[in-house]
């Protein structure tokens, strides 16, 4: 077992990033249990202003609280890793212009444009894996032993290819299910950590299968309630059919809405189109706002608007998995990692977000005697198989592998709309795929 150390350095890979807050907030109120003594915030030139802001934030919080933390602001990302103990990705390649894209792009040819779901998280793929896997190398040459705990969406994706294509020991989070974690909680008029959650699926296509307080499975009496758990801010407000939401057997993440209710949300992502533009672009308006106030000289905490920027828990979830690591503590949460058979129905290298005990070695997912319902296996399979090939379009810059990928997608429509949306990315997105358009790539 690794030694405990007294300190620890911790890189945040785009570290501009307005959630980052947040994680200042957990590291200050964790700093006994958690000694986080370095921190590099790290993000690229085009990102300075931003980075900037937030170190100035940061360190304002930092000494309110007397915390003993030293902040370090880079664009040398190499620096930040070396001798890491823990990097975190939060990076978005293109930035919000190309999340734009990604959603004006599949609505275009008539199909749900959403930054992590269907198209849209197909081409936020294409650009987030290659930039991911060299954040790999660089790991694996300079901190060999620290851990990535990536929340970079697509998550899911990202994290397979990671556990496939590089030895880091790696770890991917969501918000989603520590979310529904504090609301059924809230619902139930009960503190949080009464409740465990049993996760059945993949990044932002699971189920909950089980709803435990004090041991007990209360699912039932859950769903008899017709009780729903709200969407994040940043997936439209769709209600559920509650007959078809009892006939689930389950509680589907907020993203099942894309899936199970398709014409509802593409007729709300079209009027919104022509009022207030994509999602992207009402984030841009709350990203400039939360910016304003985090340059207030006089702001040494995080601000209550940050919650509308759709994160939130974020940094709860990736300093619950940094504690359980660095303590050892054998926890039970739910993140993303190899399923090596804990889900018998997706093969043993997919990624799949379940629950699992974490202690200083990782994250090891925990046996589900819950069997998979036939309409779950169904749609993870499907959707499964469109990730396998996404990880494999980026990788090699296959086309054709991309072109099978968006047609098996359930949000897109046909073989021919796949093909326009593809070669709509691809040419929206040229300077940031050089697998495709590089050495041997389609030109």
């Amino acid at each position: 077992m690794p030694v405990k150390k007294d300190h620890l350095k911790l890189a945040v890979i785009g570290g501009g990033s307005s959630y980052t807050p947040e994680l200042i907030e957990g590291l200050i109120k964790r700093h006994r249990e958690l000694p986080v003594r370095d921190l590099y915030l790290v993000d690229i030139e085009a990102g300075k202003k931003k980075l900037e802001i937030i170190g100035d934030l940061a360190r304002r919080m930092v000494a309110k609280a007397q915390a003993p933390i030293n902040i370090h602001l880079t664009f040398d990302r190499r620096e930040a890793i070396r001798d890491a103990d823990f990097v975190t990705t939060q990076l978005r390649v293109g930035l919000l212009e190309a999340r734009a894209r990604d959603e004006r792009i599949p609505l275009r040819h008539g199909c749900i444009g959403q930054e992590t779901t269907g198209a849209g998280g197909f081409a936020k793929a294409l650009r987030t894996i290659p930039v991911i896997l060299d954040i790999c190398r660089d790991m694996t040459e300079l901190a060999p032993n620290a851990f990535l705990l990536n929340f970079t969406n697509p998550a899911g994706i990202v994290t397979e290819a990671v556990l496939k294509h590089t030895n880091v020991k790696s770890i991917g989070l969501c918000n989603l299910p520590i979310g529904t974690q504090m609301q059924v909680a809230k619902m139930m008029n009960i503190s949080a950590d009464r409740v465990q959650l049993e996760v059945t699926g993949i990044n932002h296509l699971h189920w909950i299968t089980r709803v435990l307080v004090d041991g007990e499975d209360v699912l039932k009496r859950f769903l008899a309630e017709q009780r729903d758990v709200k969407q994040p801010s940043n997936i439209p407000g769709v209600d559920w059919d509650l007959e078809f939401l009892r006939s689930l057997g389950a509680i589907p993440c907020a993203y099942h809405r894309y899936y199970y209710m398709k014409d509802a949300m593409l007729s709300e992502q079209l009027e919104a189109l022509d009022t207030v533009g994509t999602r992207a672009e009402v984030v841009k308006k709350i990203e400039a706002e939360l910016f304003a106030l985090y340059s207030d000289p006089n702001l040494a905490a995080k601000p209550p608007q940050l919650e509308q920027r759709g994160g939130a828990y974020y940094s709860e979830a990736a300093l619950n998995l940094m504690t359980a690591i660095h303590t050892n503590a054998h926890d039970l949460q739910v993140v993303n990692v190899q399923n090596n058979g804990a889900l018998p129905c997706l093969p043993p290298t997919a990624s799949i977000e379940t629950l699992c005990l974490v202690d200083a070695q990782g994250a090891h997912p925990v046996h589900i005697d819950t069997p998979v319902q036939t309409h779950m296996r169904g749609l993870l399979q499907i959707v499964k198989a469109y990730e396998e090939l996404t990880i494999r379009a980026a990788v090699q810059g296959d086309y054709r592998a991309a072109l099978q990928a968006l047609t098996i997608h359930p949000l897109v429509t046909s073989a021919q709309v796949a093909k326009r949306i593809l070669d709509d990315i691809l040419a929206e997105n040229r300077d940031y795929l050089p697998a495709f358009f590089g050495a041997g790539g389609r030109k």
